[in-house]
């Protein structure tokens, strides 16, 4: 089976947390990709900014939920989110909508868990490791190539 390091890009294309959102939707525009890897001034990856996270600053914004009982306010969803919403909706540079929680893959990572995660994690970038360093990206065009190949 193939594994990440024979699937990946080695060509990583990456931004830092001081992007503009304008040269990010450029990059991903130019280079046909659905992702980006954040990295900090150590050059240590510290995330990944997707489409998704692009799209998300032009959706309509949610109001939580609310039940009201005796005169008080029972939110029925995390109080948090809404703010976290907004904060992503007028962002204006990277770090506004970062995502932060980072899933990686070793490079020995066998084509059917990566494809497992993309789905289940609902994640469209993976960064690949060899230990801790990082030496490759696999994004879904990267599964979908490999699979058109098996023709």
């Amino acid at each position: 089976m193939l594994k990440a390091k024979e699937l990946m890009s080695s060509e990583i294309i990456s931004v830092t947390e001081n992007t503009s959102i304008p040269e990010l939707a450029s990059l991903l525009s130019t280079h046909k990709i659905n992702g980006v890897l954040v990295m900090n001034d150590h050059d240590e990856l510290i995330g990944v900014v997707t489409e998704s996270d692009l799209i998300d600053q032009n959706k309509k914004i949610h109001i939580p939920t609310v039940l009201t009982l005796l005169d008080s306010f029972i939110y029925l969803e995390r109080p948090g989110k809404m703010e976290e919403e907004l904060k992503k909706m007028t962002g204006t540079v990277v770090k506004d909508i970062i995502s932060k929680e980072l899933i990686t893959v070793q490079e020995d990572t066998p084509l059917d868990e990566l494809a497992t995660i993309m789905a289940e994690k609902k994640v469209h970038t993976l960064p690949v490791l060899s230990g801790k360093k990082l030496i490759g990206v696999i994004g879904k065009a990267d599964i979908i190539k490999t699979i058109a190949q098996k023709k």
